[in-house]
């Protein structure tokens, strides 16, 4: 059995070494960038009742760090006991982490610094292959804790986005891209298909095990909703229209008197928004951002379509109709490239809707990965066979109405974190998330 997509042997211990420990790099270059261009002050500070603070999230990650690698996987004695109810993320909820005794930001980087320091250690000694034990095989434990603070690299840039202060994050645009002339939806037949996965090395265990899931034929829209679109919704009184709206999301909108996606308010004629501590005109052919789920459900249904579900999201990301495979990619096994996606906090910015032509679909759909986050219909809910690993509280916890999936990442989202079978889920309410979202309509039987 190999890799999928780089024809390197999985039972080579070598390889996914490297990989781990690029992966560890680089998510680590991140933390240290996000934590270091703002003073201690803005790191200790809660700048919403959603958010921890960000020097929190640092510490977080060490100490996950530790928990998982030195201890778990190494079998060392705790360094900071007295702290791992401080960063345990079920004990303290966000809007309480800062009334408590928080390593300060010189120590809580100490503290990363040398647990990572360790780590690298425990990753050159450790059996990849072989072991018995599933935490270490493939290198698991390794690119789950990558995964873990590279998500948590996307929370902070939420939080900086969120912050009131002047701007002190700043990255190159996505080139520009010619206006998107192709079709507006693509038909994706019906039939079977394989969704999650039961190879990929280091996938949660949310997108496990590998199973068939029958789709019938619907049409999905080829790139996401932009804000032009998202603008004439608006213009047409879309927020002022009950018709449009789930009950819990029209009673949600008025209490909270949301009249636009976070972020934007208007001056006279024009729409602006708020980007990273800049303003900005709202650009017209990005895909609209910082949307709820109920705003995403309203807009469909005032256009006459729907949300895809999670099923049809991952069938139009993964099927290929010619081979009737699943790949691990719209574009096919190969790992990413800023050719196929807008990935990795290289941009803070969506890039405009069609862009990432080497990245689509067989079927022609755009942008699937990369870019927004995009709101399906369906709760999260384990898949068939589903077993919680390494612990229940990573999605187990979280199965049912009270949360809905997103598919697809954002241009927050490392490659290591985001993938074709990646789910992510949020409470329907939740907008400071970098999501936006595609339609779908049912196709009928003529077009199986």
């Amino acid at each position: 059995m190999t890799a999928p997509g780089t024809g390197t042997p999985l039972d080579d211990p070598e390889t996914l070494r490297k990989r781990a420990l690029a992966a560890l790099l680089t998510a680590r270059e991140r933390t240290a960038l996000l934590t270091s261009c703002v003073e201690d002050p803005e790191l200790t500070a809660q700048h919403s009742p959603l958010m921890s603070p960000l020097v929190w999230d640092l510490a977080h990650i060490g100490n996950q760090e530790e928990l998982w690698l030195l201890r778990t996987v190494a079998g060392r004695d705790a360094m900071r006991p007295d702290i791992d109810g401080l960063y345990d993320a079920f004990e303290h909820p966000r809007a309480e982490r800062p009334s408590l005794p928080l390593l300060p930001p010189a120590e809580a980087r100490s503290y990363a610094a040398e647990v990572r320091g360790r780590a690298l250690d425990i990753l050159e000694s450790t059996a990849f292959q072989g072991t018995g034990a599933p935490l270490t095989e493939a290198g698991f434990a390794f690119g789950m804790i990558a995964q873990h603070e590279q998500q948590h690299d996307e929370t902070m840039l939420i939080t900086h986005q969120l912050r009131t202060g002047p701007v002190a994050l700043t990255a190159p645009d996505p080139l520009p891209a010619p206006a998107f002339t192709g079709p507006a939806e693509v038909l994706v037949p019906g039939g079977p298909f394989t969704m999650g996965t039961s190879t990929e090395p280091w996938a949660l265990d949310n997108e496990r095990p590998a199973h068939a899931r029958l789709v019938p034929p619907f049409f999905i829209d080829t790139t996401p909703v932009t804000n032009k679109a998202y603008q004439a919704f608006i213009a047409d009184g879309g927020y002022t229209d009950r018709r449009w709206w789930a009950p819990e999301g029209w009673s949600h909108i008025r209490a909270h008197s949301i009249e636009a996606p976070q972020f934007w308010y208007r001056d006279g004629g024009q729409w602006l928004r708020r980007r990273f501590g800049a303003t900005e005109a709202v650009p017209p052919d990005e895909p609209v951002l910082h949307v709820s789920w109920y705003e995403a459900d309203a807009y469909a249904r005032w256009a006459g379509r729907r949300l895809p579900t999670e099923a049809e999201w991952e069938k139009a990301a993964r099927h290929d109709p010619e081979t009737g495979r699943s790949t691990r990619y719209p574009w096919g096994d190969a790992d990413p490239t800023p050719e196929h996606a807008n990935l990795g906090q290289r941009h803070l910015r969506p890039a405009p809707a069609g862009s990432y032509p080497a990245g689509q679909s067989p079927l022609g759909v755009r942008q699937l990965i990369g870019d927004v986050w995009e709101w399906t219909s369906s709760d999260l809910l384990p898949y068939p066979g589903f077993s919680a690993f390494p612990y229940r509280e990573y999605s187990e916890v979280f199965f049912g109405s009270e949360h809905k999936v997103l598919r697809g990442g954002s241009f927050a989202v490392d490659p290591v974190a985001c993938r074709g079978t990646f789910r992510n889920w949020d409470y329907p309410v939740r907008r400071q998330i970098f999501s936006g979202f595609r339609t779908a309509r049912d196709a009928g039987p003529d077009n199986a």
